[in-house]
């Protein structure tokens, strides 16, 4: 599944000696799961590309042309208020060095607390927005679709979709009761090795009030799907603890150390039963049947979705897929309309020059027919769509600013040319010219004529031949609302936060996390400050994870755990991680794909074994050959001279002046990216059909010759492929 594409990605950053092509025309996709490695030099663009899918671009930042569609949306072209529902809750990053990231004042567990209880609300924000918004839409489209049928429905259907409101909240007041009772039996297992801590340091006074504390948490943590015996047998069991607390003395350790150790084991099995059924619970008790009693919750889950399917969800459900097929049904309608326009527009757009009276005049006709087209009750959104609005109008804003401002920008440089030459005929110093910064009105003018095709290519190939909506797109429907419900319902306490933060300080290899949690960040080592850091941006359980050369700051050893690290959760959370660094034996055994950038260009981009198997570009070789390794007896080779300067860069290949194998058309032409295989693609003139055949470096061939017999041993082995 399609996590993030980035397409034609171009961005500058404005100086006093000019425009700094930072990035220039990238394109790449990202994943479910997958990691794609981004490697080059410093200065490459990498990190700027990075933070351009975060959206913190520094104030100089130029996004010349591209889009980065994430979930439907561009993210280069939404508003701050909207990426504060995304950065962080489901675009994460972990930065170079963590001390930028962190607080030195502020103690690591407050600074995690922090981050989820922020990441909370604005989850609930937007979970209500979400839920209110779609649930108006299903009733609206139900009662369209019997309406459409000569039957008037209206209030069988506010009934229904009220009762189902009714069902999914009170569901969703029984999660919190079960989350609450959850984190209150976590809560009394940290606080026993908080006890352990105290009677370890013969420190009787703390060591009761910790033992208080264990007590009232075991007293809130009673849930009859959580807790085996009877809440009055729980209860009493609870009382008793709770008075060999209040009168603890150091010389009862022994004992109450025991009585804690046989509970945390009871502890431990209630916090590892499967979660209820919320939903199907809270229908059944709306409707009169009581909490079914005991632990084999996969046995009461299974009867409680039985009867919820059987009295309510079955006749629903075909409501809501009346009502999924309506909106499609009006969409498609909507389409044929946006068609027509778009149609209709396509020869304004493709005229050379622009008249800017008629593009405004298409263009606020074809937008507002596209996103009348969109169909808002299809959860997996159609990106051409929905960025079609802003990428218009960036482009036409950008065409018709150019037409004046390039002008003014080219009498600029011409007259300061002509300032300076007057000033060193004098002999007198003169400061070189600020390089012309134009827009590029020709990409502008293509980008707005490949817009409208894309979609009347789409429209044409969807229009006719698109299915219907089904029953399983109407459960996917009511799974969606239940989540977004669930979404805005839950509240996380500090409470709920602190021993949150102590199970992802532990999850991420911190020991003593109970301790730990309230140190300061100096108080740990720089391994331990990235795993903090880490710690932070999974605590929303994010979508995508950028890894912005997370281990450069560490010594060998501390960087091997991280990249460990980072794998384990990968592959547990099913993450999909941009990882960015500028050595590629640090992704050896953890990309993918893997995109090789240089001068703000990806230069080869290819799976790992393409990468690493079979270079093709003289950049890739270059990098193979200067990362060291225990088996290499050669001298390492260094690449000569230096990154081109991006204010002017060079109008061929960019890595020619620093290429032992370069040829006369590099410094002449740009190559394109050529095909090395249906997952390979580099950009060298050495794969042109009549350059020369050129092997690469000695030292490259034997670390290909060395990895192939490597992984051919692991594989038979069952190891690893790296």
């Amino acid at each position: 599944m399609l996590k993030l594409e980035v397409n034609n990605l171009r961005i500058s950053f404005r100086t006093n000696n000019g425009a700094v092509r930072a990035v220039r025309d990238i394109s790449f996709r990202l994943n479910e799961g997958e990691t794609l490695a981004i490697v080059g030099e410093s200065g490459s663009g990498k990190s700027v590309t990075a933070r351009a899918i975060m959206g913190i671009l520094a104030g100089n930042a130029m996004v010349d042309n591209g889009e980065i569609i994430y979930d439907g949306q561009d993210l280069l072209k939404i508003s701050e208020d909207d990426f504060h529902t995304l950065r962080g809750h489901k675009l994460a990053m972990i930065f170079q060095d963590p001390l930028s990231a962190l607080n030195p004042i502020m103690r690591v567990g407050k600074q995690l607390t922090e981050a989820m209880i922020l990441n909370n609300k604005e989850r609930r924000r937007d979970g209500k927005r979400r839920f209110k918004r779609m649930t108006a839409l299903l009733e609206k489209h139900i009662i369209a679709s019997y309406a459409a049928d000569g039957a008037d429905r209206r209030d069988a259907t506010l009934q229904k979709i009220n009762k189902f409101k009714k069902y999914v909240e009170h569901g969703v007041r029984l999660q919190n009761e079960y989350n609450a009772a959850r984190e209150a039996m976590l809560e009394s297992r940290d606080l026993v090795h908080e006890v352990r801590l105290e009677v370890k340091r013969n420190s009787e006074r703390t060591a009761r009030e910790a033992l208080g504390r264990w007590a009232r948490a075991l007293k809130r943590g009673y849930h009859p799907y959580l807790i085996a015996q009877s809440e009055t047998e729980y209860q009493a069991g609870v009382s008793r603890v709770a008075a060999r607390a209040a009168g603890f003395k150091l010389r009862d350790a022994e004992s109450m150390l025991q009585l804690l150790e046989q509970l945390e084991g009871k502890i431990s099995e209630s916090l590892d039963t499967p979660e209820p059924a919320f939903f199907a619970l809270a229908f059944g008790l709306e409707n009169g049947v009581p909490l079914p009693q005991g632990r084999e919750i996969l046995s009461i889950n299974q009867q409680a979705n039985e009867r919820l399917r059987r009295d309510f969800l079955d006749d629903f459900l075909v409501d809501v897929q009346r009502a999924l097929v309506s909106s499609h049904e009006q969409s498609l309608t909507q389409k044929a309309a946006a068609l027509q326009a778009l149609e209709k527009a396509l020869p304004v757009f493709e005229k050379d020059p622009l008249v800017e009276s008629e593009c405004r005049k298409a263009f606020a006709q074809t937008a507002a027919a596209v996103d009348q087209a969109i169909d808002p009750m299809r959860l997996n959104k159609d990106n051409l769509s929905y960025v079609f609005h802003t990428s218009m109008k960036t482009n036409i804003d950008r065409y018709f600013r150019g037409l004046t401002s390039n002008p003014r920008e080219e009498a600029r440089f011409l007259r300061d040319t002509k300032k300076r030459e007057r000033l060193l005929k004098r002999n007198k110093a003169a400061s070189s010219v600020v390089p012309v910064n134009l827009i590029d009105l020709e990409t502008a003018r293509e980008n707005l004529g490949r817009d409208v095709r894309a979609l009347i290519a789409q429209y044409q190939a969807t229009g006719v031949s698109a299915v219907a909506p089904s029953m399983d797109d109407a459960q996917a429907l009511v799974d969606y609302l239940t989540d977004r419900a669930s979404d805005y319902g839950y509240k996380l306490t500090k409470s709920m936060a602190k021993h949150r933060s102590i199970e992802l300080m532990d999850e991420v290899g911190i020991p003593e996390p109970h301790k730990r949690f309230r140190q300061y960040p100096f108080e740990f080592s720089g391994g331990m400050r990235q795993r903090i850091v880490i710690a932070i941006a999974l605590s929303a359980n994010p979508d995508i994870l950028i890894c912005d050369e997370p281990t450069t700051a560490l010594d060998v050893t501390i960087q091997a755990q991280i990249l460990e690290l980072i794998n384990n959760l990968k592959k547990q959370r099913n993450l999909s991680v941009i990882f960015i660094t500028h050595d590629l034996g640090v992704v050896a055994n953890m990309a993918d794909s893997i995109a090789v950038m240089y001068a703000g260009k990806i230069v080869e981009h290819g799976t790992a074994d393409d990468v690493f198997y079979n270079p093709q570009h003289p950049y890739t070789w270059a990098l193979l050959s200067s990362v060291p390794d225990l088996e290499t007896r050669e001298k390492l080779e260094a690449i000569p001279g230096t990154p081109p300067n991006m204010i002017i860069p060079p109008e061929g290949d960019a890595f020619a002046a620093r290429n032992h194998y370069a040829l006369e058309i590099d410094f002449e032409e740009q190559p394109p990216m050529f095909r090395v295989s249906d997952t390979h693609y580099a950009a060298t003139w050495l794969l042109h059909p009549d350059a020369p055949k050129v092997e690469p470096p000695a030292i490259v061939q034997e670390r290909i010759a060395r990895m192939q017999k490597r992984a051919q041993t692991n594989v038979q082995e069952g190891g690893a492929t790296l």
